[in-house]
């Protein structure tokens, strides 16, 4: 066992507890987060705060998540004048392999450093048949999953008793940011106007999700 991980950090309350149960067993304990919109200041603050709290200061690597790239290829939410641009570009599409694999390669590490994930069995039935199958260690992706078997009692209990505190994710959105339709959109627009901005930087047509949603609120 490498005494050096790579921790796959949303800033969710299972990844908070994956990185409880594991500080104590690792030399090294390097953790990243994948964006979908970069330089969302909500995010970046609550990346701050993990960083002071549960990193002693080590910075989080941000990447950007292989749904960014996949969405900007297939013309989410983009007008008709960036259709041109984005099909030139074409840009490289990115699995969670090739994220990990390219922090191992910039920090000298080897295929024996594995990634922890802060999932568990109790999320869904098909992720408990998948812990029932194949057990916690998923060697052809390089990840293990140290909360598998834990439960929500436990998990929040390990949070409290670190004295760690969610991010305003769970407050707004009842879990953490990981999508730009409606479940968000609402919140970031009334909450943080200029990340709102920042998503429409890059999605412009992400306001018609909005634009629905208000028609509907006036009928």
């Amino acid at each position: 066992m490498s005494p050096r991980t790579l921790l796959s950090f949303s800033c969710g309350k299972d990844a908070i507890g994956a990185h409880l149960a594991i500080r104590d067993h690792f030399d090294e304990v390097v953790p990243y987060y994948l964006y979908l919109v970069p330089g969302l200041e909500f995010v970046d603050e609550s990346l701050d705060y993990y960083e002071r709290t549960l990193f002693g200061g080590r910075r989080i690597i941000r990447l950007p998540h292989p749904s960014l790239p996949r969405m900007l290829n297939a013309l989410v939410f983009q007008p008709p004048d960036r259709v041109s641009v984005l099909d030139r570009l074409d840009m490289a599409e990115h699995d969670y392999k090739e994220v990990t694999d390219a922090i191992k390669a910039e920090l000298g590490m080897g295929d024996e450093v594995l990634t922890a994930s802060g999932v568990r069995a109790a999320d869904s039935p098909l992720r408990y048949m998948h812990f029932k199958k194949r057990g916690a260690i998923t060697w052809t992706k390089g990840q293990y999953y140290p909360v598998f078997d834990w439960n929500k009692a436990r998990l929040a209990e390990a949070i409290e008793r670190a004295g760690v505190k969610l991010p305003v994710d769970y407050r707004l959105f009842g879990r953490t940011f990981d999508g730009i339709d409606l479940r968000f959109l609402i919140q970031i627009r009334e909450h943080f106007p200029r990340d709102f901005q920042r998503i429409l930087d890059w999605f412009p047509l992400a306001e018609l999700e909005l634009y629905r949603y208000d028609k509907r609120a006036q009928a």
